[in-house]
C-alpha cells in the first residue's frame, strides 16, 4: 500500500450491509500498521536530511543521525518488527502482559535499576506525544470499539487499538533496531509525535467507517474517573513537589540512600538494606564512618537545586530526604483528601494522624519501603474498612467512626514511633474483633458450601461427557438425554463427594444409567422387554427419585421428567397396542431439547444457595433444565436490569471506567453490584480454586456469591462497578510516583 488510508475507511456504500465484527476492525487498522511506520520512519529521515524548519538539529548529532539513517536503511525490517509487535499486543487484548507496567506503582521503584527508570520516562513522554495528537478522536473510536466488545458504556482501558499499544510497538521496533539508549531516547519522542499525527488519521476514518455501516456508540460513564486506579478526585498538583520529586530520588528514598546517619540505638529504623549487613560491629563502623565525614566549607546562598549537587556532604543527603519525605507524606494525604470513595468525616480524622505519621516518616524511612510497617497497617486497614459504607447514614458507620476517633487520640497522647502504631494496630483489631468474627464465621460456612458445590460441578462435567459418550449413536429421547448429562450427573458427582469410604459408585446409582437408557430406547430388543420393564421399572424409579431428592432438584422439575419416563415406559409395555398411550409416547419423544451448553454453569442445592446468598439473573435457564434460580427462596434475590445512570447519580461512584473482567479481580477488592434495584458496597472476600465462583461480603456479613458466568453477564450490563481493586494507600502512593515520573519528563524535556 503505498498511502497509508488510500482505502479510504470512512466510507460504506451501502450501509444496510453486514455490519462489520470487532475483528474486521481489528483487521482493517492493523492492514495500516505498516505504511503508518513507513510515514514515521520518512519523518525522521526528513528531519535529518532537509533544510530550513524541518531540519531537527537534535537529529544531527552523529549518533542519532546515523541511527535515524540505518533505520530507514532497514526500513523493511523495522515495519515488520512494528506490525508484528502491534499484531500481538492488539490480539491480546490490548497488551495484557503489560498491565503491571502501564500504571507506575510506588512500590516496584525500589526495585528499579536505573535503566528501567530510563525506560519509564522514555515510555512516558512517548505517550504523552501521541495522546496529545489523538485526544480529539480517541473518545469517538473508544465508544464504538466498546459496543463492539458487548460494552453498554465505554470502556477505553478494554480498547485493544488504544494509543499505548502503539506506542508500545513503537518501542519495541525502535529496542530491536535502535540499540544506543541515547540515540533511541532522542528519536523516540519526535517519532511518538509523527506516530500521533498518522494515528490520529486512522482513528477518525475508522470511526467514520464504523458509524456509516451502524455501528452504535456505547454511553459514557458519568463520573470522570481516573482509568487505572478507580479512585475519584483530582491529581495531586504540589508545587513543592514539582521542584523536588523526581523518579530517581523518589527511588532513593525507597532504598534509604537519603536517609540521615543513626546512632546503634537507632538501627531498628535503618532500612533493609542496611540491615542486611547483620554484622552490628560492621554497622557501627558504618555509621561512624558517615558520622566522621568531613563537612564542607559553607558556600554562599545560591537558588540552585540541592538535590543536583554531586559530592556534597552526608548531612546534604539526609536533609533532601528529610524533605522528600515530607513531600511524598504530604502528597500521599492530599490524594486521600482528594478521594471521593472515602467520606468527609473519615478525612477529617485522617488529616488528625497526618502529624504523627510525619514525624514517624522523618525518623523511619521504612514507612515508605516496606508496607507492612506498622503505620502503613494502620493506615490500610482504617481505609480499607470504610470502604464497606457507601454513605455516613449506613449502619455501623458511627460504630466505625469511633474506633478512629480513639485512633487519632491514641497517637496525640504518645510518642509516636512504628511500637506506637502497632500497639494501635493491635487496639484497633480488638475493637472490630467481635464484628468480624461473626462475619468470619459466616463467609467461612458460605465458602465450605462453595466449595464443595464447585467440586460436584467439575466432576459432574466429567460424568456429563461419559454419558454422552455412552448415548452415541442411540434412539433415546432428549428430555432423557438432557436429563443424564444435566442432572443425573449432578446425583452421580455428589454421591461420590459424600461417600467416605472412597467407594466409586456408593450408591449404584452411575450403574443405574444402563437400566435407564435401555429402558427408553426405541430399537431396544422387543422380545421380553415389556416383562422385564414391568420388573424393572419400580425399583428403578423409586432410586431415581431418591437421587434426585439428595440434590435438591425442584419437585416440579423431577414431576415433569417422570411423567415423561412413565408415558414413554407405559407405550413399552402396552407395545403399541394403546393408541392413545402411545400417542402421548410420540410427543414426549418429539419434544424438543431445551437444554443447551452454555445454559447451565453452575448448579447449587437450596441449602448451599441459603448459606452462600447464591444468586443469579432470572431466566438464564431454559425451562426444564437445572437452575439455581428454580431451586429456592433466595436464589430469587436476582438482579433487576438497570436502567441508563446520569451523570450526577454516577458521579463519584468510583468505578474504575467499568468492571473489570471476572479473571481480573483480585480478593480483596471492593465493587458495586446491581441487586434488586439497589446498588450494594461489598467486597470480595473469597473465589474457588478454579474460579467458577466468586462470593462478596457486604456489611454485617451477608454473602452475595455467583458463578463466573453471572458475574461475566453483570459486568457486560454495567451492574457491577469496580470501587477499589488495590488498597487505597498503595493507590495514594502510586500517584505519587506518577507525579515523580511527570516531574522527571519535565526535566529530561
Amino acid at each position: 500500500m503505498a498511502k497509508m488510508m488510500k482505502l479510504r475507511l470512512g466510507v460504506a456504500d451501502d450501509p444496510t450491509q453486514l455490519q462489520p465484527s470487532l475483528s474486521d476492525c481489528l483487521e482493517a487498522m492493523l492492514k495500516q500498521a505498516e505504511p503508518l511506520m513507513g510515514q514515521v520512519l520518512q519523518g525522521l529521515e526528513d528531519g535529518v536530511l532537509a533544510t530550513g524548519p524541518r531540519r531537527v538539529p537534535a537529529f544531527q548529532l552523529p549518533g542519532v543521525r546515523n541511527a535515524i539513517l540505518a533505520l530507514q536503511e532497514d526500513a523493511d525490517a523495522v515495519k515488520a518488527n512494528f506490525v508484528a509487535e502491534l499484531t500481538r499486543l492488539v490480539y491480546e487484548g490490548g497488551g495484557k502482559d503489560q498491565a503491571t507496567t502501564e500504571v507506575l506503582r510506588f512500590e516496584d521503584l525500589q526495585l528499579f535499576a536505573d535503566d528501567k527508570l530510563d525506560q519509564s520516562i522514555e515510555l512516558a513522554r512517548a505517550q504523552q506525544e501521541v495522546a496529545l495528537a489523538v485526544d480529539d478522536t480517541l473518545p469517538a473510536l473508544d465508544s464504538l470499539v466498546s459496543t463492539m466488545l458487548g460494552w453498554r458504556t465505554i470502556q477505553p482501558g478494554l480498547n485493544p487499538v488504544r494509543p499505548d499499544v502503539f506506542v508500545r510497538a513503537l518501542q519495541f521496533a525502535l529496542q530491536q533496531h535502535v540499540p544506543q539508549a541515547e540515540a533511541r531516547e532522542a528519536i523516540i519522542t519526535p517519532a511518538a509525535g509523527l506516530l500521533g499525527v498518522s494515528l490520529r488519521r486512522l482513528y477518525r476514518e475508522t470511526s467514520d467507517w464504523l458509524r456509516s455501516t451502524g455501528v452504535e456508540p456505547a454511553v459514557p460513564l458519568g463520573g470522570r474517573i481516573d482509568r487505572n486506579t478507580g479512585a475519584g478526585g483530582k491529581p495531586v498538583t504540589d508545587a513543592a513537589a514539582k521542584t523536588l520529586l523526581t523518579l530517581d530520588r523518589l527511588r532513593k528514598l525507597l532504598v534509604g540512600d537519603l536517609d540521615q546517619p543513626r546512632k546503634a540505638e537507632f538501627l531498628h529504623t535503618v532500612p533493609a538494606s542496611m540491615a542486611m549487613l547483620q554484622d552490628l560491629q560492621k554497622t557501627d563502623e558504618l555509621v561512624r564512618r558517615l558520622e566522621q565525614r568531613p563537612k564542607a566549607p559553607v558556600a554562599a546562598a545560591q537558588p540552585v537545586d540541592m538535590l543536583a549537587s554531586v559530592g556534597a556532604p552526608a548531612t546534604v543527603p539526609s536533609r533532601i530526604g528529610e524533605q522528600l519525605g515530607e513531600e511524598v507524606v504530604q502528597m500521599m494525604f492530599d490524594h486521600l483528601a482528594e478521594d471521593r470513595r472515602l467520606l468527609p468525616s473519615l478525612k477529617r480524622q485522617l488529616k488528625t494522624m497526618q502529624a504523627a505519621v510525619h514525624g514517624l516518616a522523618k525518623e523511619d524511612s521504612r514507612f515508605f519501603s516496606d508496607r507492612t510497617h506498622p503505620a502503613r497497617q494502620v493506615l490500610d486497614r482504617i481505609t480499607q474498612r470504610s470502604l464497606a459504607f457507601q454513605s455516613e447514614s449506613d449502619p455501623g458507620w458511627e460504630r466505625f467512626m469511633k474506633s478512629v476517633e480513639s485512633a487519632s487520640k491514641w497517637l496525640e497522647s504518645k510518642v509516636v514511633d512504628a511500637d506506637t502504631f502497632k500497639e494501635l494496630l493491635v487496639h484497633l483489631q480488638d475493637q472490630w474483633k467481635d464484628e468480624d468474627q461473626g462475619s468470619k464465621v459466616k463467609r467461612t460456612e458460605a465458602a465450605k458450601a462453595l466449595l464443595h458445590a464447585e467440586q460436584r460441578n467439575l466432576l459432574a462435567q466429567k460424568l456429563a461427557a461419559d454419558f454422552v459418550d455412552m448415548l452415541q449413536g442411540l434412539e433415546v429421547a432428549d428430555f432423557v438425554r438432557d436429563f443424564l448429562r444435566n442432572a443425573w450427573a449432578q446425583v452421580v458427582a455428589e454421591a461420590q463427594l459424600s461417600c467416605e469410604d472412597g467407594e466409586s459408585d456408593p450408591h449404584g446409582y452411575r450403574a443405574l444409567v444402563d437400566d435407564l437408557i435401555w429402558s427408553v430406547q426405541k430399537s431396544s430388543a422387543q422380545r421380553g422387554r415389556a416383562r422385564r420393564l414391568v420388573q424393572m421399572i419400580p425399583g428403578l424409579l423409586q432410586r431415581m427419585r431418591e437421587g434426585l431428592k439428595g440434590i435438591g432438584y425442584p419437585p416440579e422439575m423431577t414431576q415433569r421428567f417422570f411423567d415423561h419416563l412413565i408415558t414413554l415406559h407405559k407405550a413399552a409395555v402396552q407395545e403399541g397396542r394403546d393408541a392413545a398411550i402411545q400417542s402421548a409416547a410420540d410427543e414426549a419423544w418429539e419434544e424438543e431439547s431445551k437444554f443447551t451448553d452454555s445454559a447451565v454453569e453452575m448448579w447449587l442445592d437450596g441449602v448451599e444457595v441459603q448459606e452462600a446468598g447464591y444468586v443469579d439473573f432470572p431466566g438464564l435457564e431454559p425451562d426444564g433444565t437445572l437452575s439455581p434460580v428454580s431451586v429456592s427462596e433466595p436464589a430469587q434475590q436476582a438482579f433487576e436490569p438497570v436502567p441508563p445512570q446520569d451523570s450526577e447519580a454516577q458521579e463519584g461512584d468510583g468505578s474504575a471506567e467499568g468492571a473489570a473482567r471476572a479473571e481480573d479481580l483480585r480478593v480483596g477488592a471492593w465493587v458495586e453490584i446491581h441487586i434488586k434495584g439497589e446498588w450494594v458496597r461489598a467486597q470480595l472476600t473469597w473465589c474457588s480454586p478454579h474460579a467458577t465462583l466468586f462470593m462478596f461480603t457486604s456489611v454485617g456479613g451477608a454473602a452475595h456469591s455467583m458463578s463466573r458466568r453471572t458475574l461475566d453477564k453483570l459486568r457486560a450490563g454495567s451492574q457491577v462497578r469496580i470501587v477499589a481493586d488495590r488498597p487505597v494507600v498503595d493507590e495514594a502512593l502510586d500517584q505519587v510516583a506518577q507525579a515523580a515520573l511527570k516531574n522527571s519528563i519535565k526535566k529530561k524535556g
